[in-house]
């Protein structure tokens, strides 16, 4: 009697490794980890370095202008971490780490604020609302948590505006050679110019075209120059795109006798897209930065005005606040980027 034995293949269960276990993860990890703590120490040192010099320069500066015992009152003070004779320098990550659980603090005492007049006009303005009149406002200073939000939504809708002016533009552009060559002088001139310059010339035009006094213009004049200043490179890259698409679909299209709009929908645009994308993932990061820039300058809410405001305010903590917004502005444009790349990578062909 025969018997045959049947041998099983061995279950794969490698997908349940973690992802930091897989392909030399775990290395790349512990590398990873020791560059932030050694980044971390360095940061450190430099910070207690500037801290001695500025505290020296203190003492001695009492010495010079009040003598030996201003300058003994000085050091002693300065030693004990009183605020008021604390040198104001770059903080310590604790430092900063603490500036960041006030700005949290003063955003839960901010939200519970809009809570409670939430509360106090809802039936005013309820009643308000019935006769068509508009509800009245929280007028109180935003949290950190707030100018986040608003910076957030300023650079959506700069960037949404420079998809809207670009694609087509770039996708006119590209299917004309003639024009592209003709048109070409106005990516080159307006493209290098600074977001300082831009802003100025949005102020001029929405000051005169917007009487409105209920309208937003410093969110209006922020998004419009945020738009203009990031939409070059998703205006070149769908203009190459488009100029590059195969001249065999090109040419099927035409055999089919497809309209221009039909052309442009079923065949140039799914053909370009990877061109486009990557142009947007440019422009999303320029948008960004720019942005910082633009509010700044234009003393709109958001990370841009925060930063400006905790500059001239000078208090003992102000240097660690802004250096818990730099980390911020940091890690939403590396969010923003990862978010663009895998858009990317989703609409790329395979």
């Amino acid at each position: 009697m025969k018997t045959t034995a049947t041998l099983k293949k061995p279950i794969d269960l490698s997908f349940l490794k973690p992802k930091f276990l897989k392909e030399g993860g775990l290395k790349n990890s512990l590398f990873t980890i020791a560059s932030i703590l050694v980044f971390l120490g360095v940061w450190h040192l430099g910070a207690t370095w500037l801290f001695n010099i500025e505290a020296d320069r203190k003492i001695q500066k009492a010495l010079t202008e009040q003598g030996t015992e201003a300058a003994l009152k000085m050091e002693e003070c300065i030693a004990s971490g009183a605020v008021k004779c604390k040198p104001n320098t770059l903080p310590t990550p604790n430092q900063v780490l603490a500036g960041f659980n006030t700005l949290w603090l003063d955003h839960k005492v901010i939200s519970a604020d809009k809570k409670a007049f939430a509360q106090k006009t809802a039936k005013v303005n309820a009643s308000r609302e019935a006769k068509g009149l508009s509800p009245i406002a929280y007028t109180g200073r935003p949290s950190f948590v707030d100018q986040i939000g608003t910076s957030i939504k300023t650079v959506l809708a700069g960037v949404l505006l420079a998809l809207l002016l670009a694609v087509p533009a770039g996708i006119v552009l590209g299917l004309s050679t003639r024009l592209k060559s003709s048109l070409n002088w106005i990516i080159q001139v307006f493209k290098p110019v600074s977001p300082v310059v831009w802003l100025l010339l949005v102020f001029m035009i929405v000051k005169t075209a917007i009487s409105n006094a209920d309208m937003d213009k410093s969110f209006i004049i922020s998004f419009i120059s945020v738009g203009l200043c990031s939409m070059w490179a998703t205006l070149v890259n769908t203009s190459v795109g488009v100029s590059s698409v195969e001249k065999d679909y090109l040419n099927v299209a035409s055999v089919l006798q497809l309209s221009t709009f039909k052309k442009v929908f079923k065949v140039i645009l799914p053909a370009s897209l990877p061109m486009i994308f990557t142009g947007l993932r440019i422009t999303v990061s320029v948008a960004w930065m720019v942005l910082i820039a633009i509010e700044l300058l234009a003393q709109s809410p958001g990370l841009g005005s925060f930063v400006w405001e905790e500059f001239q305010n000078g208090a003992n903590d102000s240097n660690a606040k802004i250096i818990v917004a730099m980390f911020v502005i940091g890690f939403i444009g590396f969010a923003l980027d990862r978010i663009m790349m895998y858009l990317q990578t989703a609409m790329s062909f395979k």
